[in-house]
C-alpha cells in the first residue's frame, strides 16, 4: 500500500467522523441556540440549509480575537455573534464545536490539496 492510499484511507476516516461530530453539534447545540429568540437573529447568514451550524461552529472555534474582527467588520452580519455564543454555551459546546470545525476545515483543505497534487501529475 502506497502513501497516497493510505492519506486517503485516513481522509476518508475523517471524513465520518467530522460528518457525525457536524450532526451531533447542530442537534445539541444550534438547535438549542435557534430556540432562544436573542440569539436566533444572531447566528448569521444562512445561504443554505444549516449553514448557520457552520456559521456558529467558526465563531466557537477560531480564536476570539479572530472573531472579534470579524464582529466589528463591514459584512459581521454574515458571522454569527460571538459574545452571544459565549453567554449561551457550555466548554461541552466550544469543544464540540472546535473539533467539528477543524475537521471540517482538514476535508476541505486535503481535498484541495490532493486535487491540486493530481492536476500538477505528482498522484497517478
Amino acid at each position: 500500500m502506497d502513501l497516497i492510499t493510505l492519506y486517503i484511507g485516513v481522509l476518508i476516516g475523517v471524513f465520518i467522523i467530522s460528518g457525525i461530530t457536524f450532526v451531533i453539534f447542530g442537534q445539541v447545540t444550534v438547535r438549542k441556540l435557534r430556540k432562544k429568540a436573542e440569539i436566533k437573529d444572531h447566528l448569521g447568514v444562512e445561504f443554505v440549509s444549516g449553514w448557520d451550524i457552520i456559521n456558529v461552529a467558526q465563531a466557537l472555534a477560531i480564536p476570539r480575537s479572530w472573531a472579534k474582527k470579524l464582529k466589528d467588520s463591514p459584512l459581521s452580519s454574515l458571522y454569527a455573534d460571538v459574545d452571544l455564543l459565549y453567554k449561551n454555551t457550555s466548554k461541552f459546546d466550544r469543544v464540540l464545536a472546535f473539533i467539528s470545525y477543524w475537521l471540517l476545515m482538514f476535508i476541505g483543505i486535503s481535498g484541495m490539496l490532493l486535487s491540486l497534487l493530481n492536476v500538477m501529475g505528482i498522484i497517478d
